[in-house]
């Protein structure tokens, strides 16, 4: 059987491009590509001449029995996007559903990813982070998506096209305040790469300031808030007080079953933490 390789490509730099994307891309029958004439251009600086099936939002469903078709007949398939890594906020989900549930073989070949390229230079948190896409275009949208995570601790990634980042820069200003930490990377591994850090009044100004800070693509990075230890430390006293109030009437592994339930953590770390309360 054919097997489907989910291949990352460059986000900007084609030297980014891995010895093992190459390899894999000249081995392949079939690319499935967002855009055949912009993948083309890849093909042919790699000298690669591919059979191209054009794979994009509005298609992929009907594609994806004809990519499944041809993992059937034995033939290998490459999925690639525009840049970057396939399925991260690019089309591809369908077609790698599919291929696992009818039982054929999907491997990545990682490589180029713009949120992930972006965070690694930004100065922010990275142990937990929470990317969302795009923000809604609309701005009404907009400000309803920022206002629903404002009291998120995890750093926010988001992408961002040209033609909205100053209104979308507004809003985040407006809605988690001027004095929030942020970061906007502009044209990430191109030759007018661009990082904008700072508050998000000082992100603006320079924005504005920048006769190129509304071009390019862009990825938009916002520091978590502030977590609230007080109410964290309560909810760690609750969840004890509720152990020991159980713990005389029921045994400790229903103890741990119920206080999951109740609080939404974990069943072994709660049935731990009922041992160590009947012990002591």
């Amino acid at each position: 059987m054919g097997t489907l390789y989910v291949v990352a490509t460059p986000i900007g730099n084609l030297d980014d491009l891995s010895t093992r994307a190459t390899r894999t891309l000249a081995h392949v029958a079939v690319v499935a590509a967002e855009d055949t004439r912009h993948s083309g251009r890849l093909l042919s600086h790699l000298g690669l001449h591919k059979r191209l099936i054009a794979l994009h939002d509005h298609n992929e469903k009907d594609r994806a029995s004809a990519l499944i078709a041809e993992l059937a007949a034995g033939r290998d398939v490459a999925l690639i996007s525009d840049a970057g890594t396939p399925l991260i906020s690019d089309p591809g989900y369908v077609v790698v559903r599919e291929a696992r549930l009818a039982g054929y073989p999907v491997s990545p070949i990682p490589g180029p990813c713009a949120l992930v390229a972006a965070l690694s230079a930004a100065g922010l948190p990275t142990d937990r982070f929470l990317f969302a896409g795009f923000l809604p275009a609309k701005r009404a949208a907009r400000r309803s998506a920022l206002e629903s995570l404002g009291s998120e601790t995890a750093t926010l990634v988001f992408y961002e096209s040209p033609h909205r980042v100053l209104d979308c820069v507004q809003d985040v200003a407006d809605i988690l305040g001027p004095d929030r930490e942020i970061v906007l990377g502009r044209e990430i591994t191109k030759t007018f790469e661009t990082f904008y850090s700072g508050a998000v009044s000082a992100v603006q100004d320079a924005l504005e300031a920048d006769p190129h800070g509304s071009r390019g693509e862009f990825v938009l990075m916002i520091r978590g808030a502030q977590a609230e230890t007080g109410k964290e430390n309560a909810g760690e006293l609750d969840t004890d007080r509720l152990i020991r109030a159980l713990l005389p009437e029921l045994p400790v592994k229903k103890v741990a079953r119920i206080a999951s339930e109740l609080t939404g953590l974990s069943k072994n770390e709660l049935y731990q933490r009922a041992l160590a309360l009947k012990e002591g």
